[in-house]
Parts: C-alpha cells; structure tokens; sequence
C-alpha cells in the first residue's frame, strides 16, 4: 500500500507550489501535472498560482496546456472525431510528451508552446515562450494522469501530479455557461455535456492512476 494521498485546499497548495519553487535549484525544472475533468477548475487554479508564484517570484512559473495539443477540426472531420472534441483520442499525445521532454531538457534559448485559443476552438502553434529562467511549469489538463498507452508515457517526465476534484453538478454549471457563450443552442449545449463532456469526466476520474495530491476546486 502507497502513502496516503494529501489533499489540500487550493490556498494550501499555491503555498506548496511556493515552498517546491523557492527549494528548485537553479539549474533544475519541476514539472507538476494537474489533472481532472472538464471544468474542474484545473485552468482556473493554474493560472492563479502561475500568478501568485511570479509575483513573488518574477518569471519562476509558466503553465502548459494541454489543450494546446488538440488535433485541427479538419483532422478530427477527416476521421469522424468532431462531435468527440476533447476526448483522449482527439489529442497530439507524443506531440505532448516531446514538449515536456524539450522543457526538461531545457537546452535552448527558449521553447515555444502552443495554446488553445477557446473563442476560436483551435490551436494556436508558439503562442507562449517558456524562457531558460522559468524553474516551475504547470500542465494541466484532463487525461495526464490516465493509465492507458499512450497517455502513461506522460508519467516519467513529472515530478508531482496533483488531481483536481469538484463535484458533476458543479461542472455541468459551468459547461453549461461555456457552450452558452458560444452561442450554442439549448439542444446542442446539451449534446455536448451528455455525449462528450460529463462522459470525458467520468473517464478522468475512473482511469487515471493515484495522484500524490488532492486539491477540490
């Protein structure tokens, strides 16, 4: 039996976040997944510790989506993949796995990443420079954490992995207003939470392995 998982309060685990930047070496990156559903709040809580870290720490933190790593709608049209948007089989796995192995590696100038652009529902290739100096990147994303080939090929290259949990009526609020400011219709915003999203967060929290931490958002 492993040690028990920790589960933190998101104040509690920002102040983590602090402690893991403050102690990196200087020549060192760590790499923290967070993982869970759609609309769990991972984007959210990501950001706002991207936020807090660098204003104690100027340039400390970047986050790395992995929505970014979407396949092209005319990719997932090609192979019948539109309506399934978000699923695990809809993303640039290696691509991903690749990035993190450049940002480890950290032997260059600088890396650019790509990021989600959510008005237009495509990835936008080097939007964001992480530079040499950054000593802490977060990844969130829903499927890091998934025990299935190819996605387990993400575990050797993190050095925490943090689950984010919020309860199914909770996310379905907030897909709901999603899809809604996106003009969607009621029917249609309803195809997607009962025929993709609610489903994907299911999947997220039936297969992925045992995270270190637990933050409820």
């Amino acid at each position: 039996m492993g040690p028990e998982v920790q589960r933190l309060d998101t104040a509690s685990f920002i102040a983590r976040l602090h402690s893991l930047a403050q102690a990196a070496a200087e020549d060192t990156r760590q790499i923290v997944a967070l993982a869970g559903a759609p609309a769990s709040g991972k984007s959210t809580l990501a950001e706002t510790a991207e936020r807090s870290l660098n204003n104690a720490m100027p340039g400390i933190c970047a986050v790395l989506p992995m929505d970014g790593f979407h396949y092209d709608d005319a990719v997932l049209e090609a192979r019948g993949w539109r309506a399934r948007k978000g699923a695990p089989h809809t993303f640039d796995v290696g691509g991903l796995i690749a990035m993190l192995q450049r940002l480890r590696a950290n032997a260059e100038p600088a890396v650019a990443v790509p990021r989600f652009d959510r008005g237009l529902e495509i990835a936008r290739a080097g939007a964001v420079l992480i530079e040499p100096s950054v000593r802490l990147i977060l990844v969130e994303g829903n499927y890091l954490l998934l025990k299935e080939a190819p996605w387990d090929g993400l575990a050797p290259l993190f050095d925490l992995t943090v689950m984010i949990e919020s309860d199914e009526e909770t996310r379905a609020v907030r897909l709901r207003q999603r899809w809604l400011n996106h003009n969607l219709s009621a029917p249609e915003v309803a195809a997607k939470l009962e025929e993709n999203d609610l489903p994907n967060g299911r999947y997220v929290y039936a297969n992925s392995r045992e995270a270190e931490l637990v933050v409820t958002c």
